[in-house]
């Protein structure tokens, strides 16, 4: 007899890490989204040279954790796999919009939203989900969701929104053609107002450059 796959909807809660403090003197407010293996208490090291009065970075937290390298000791994290994806998808952003609602951060800070790796995908198709606007847009060595239109980004102003793609010149998950379709296509959803960052390193956060977006 076959397996019958079923649903069901129940209430949850989940955690999420932020840095520093918002107060009246934060002038940025920073969504980031940790890419996979990672845990956001850890992905948030990163942050930590940015002016910390001005700067408040939230972290959402991958749901799906596992233990790293099979040694039962480290634990990371993915935001979505190829099985259920539309429906952990649906998931996520009604996790992450309940974050973002529940931070309050107001209308008077810059909002930087931050995607690496992995969570490129999510930051992109949070954007284009809620529709939100933002100040800034930082894909940092990752991929834009193949299903994603320009359409889904018709809401933005890119004369006074940026956005900026950044990546490793020895980056080993981004090949030359995986770059030039990931241009492309930034290109198309972006109007061509897209900039982009090459920096000397592989796969990896580089502290020093966020620094400029402060």
């Amino acid at each position: 007899m076959k397996s019958i796959k079923k649903t069901v909807e129940y209430n949850t809660t989940s955690s999420y890490e932020t840095l520093n403090n918002l107060t009246k003197q934060t002038k940025n407010v920073w969504v980031v989204f940790h890419g996979i293996g990672f845990l956001s208490k850890y992905f948030l090291r990163f942050f930590k040279e940015l002016n910390p009065k001005e700067n408040y970075i939230i972290a959402p937290q991958a749901p799906s954790k596992y233990y790293l390298n099979n040694e039962y000791k480290y634990v990371g994290a993915s935001w979505l796999t190829k099985e259920d994806t539309q429906t952990e998808l649906t998931n996520v952003l009604n996790y992450v919009d309940a974050v973002f609602t529940s931070e309050n951060i107001g209308s008077n800070k810059n909002l930087i939203v931050l995607g690496f790796s992995q969570g490129v995908s999510i930051a992109t198709r949070w954007i284009a989900n809620k529709k939100l606007i933002f100040d800034t847009l930082i894909l940092y060595a990752g991929s834009i969701p193949k299903e994603l239109k320009k359409e889904d980004f018709n809401h933005i102003n890119f004369d006074s929104s940026i956005v900026e793609l950044i990546y490793g010149d020895s980056d080993e998950y981004l090949s030359e053609k995986r770059l030039e379709h990931e241009k492309t296509k930034s290109d198309s959803l972006f109007q061509g107002k897209a900039k982009n960052k090459i920096f000397k390193g592989g796969h990896e956060i580089k502290p020093e450059l966020l620094k400029a977006y402060e």
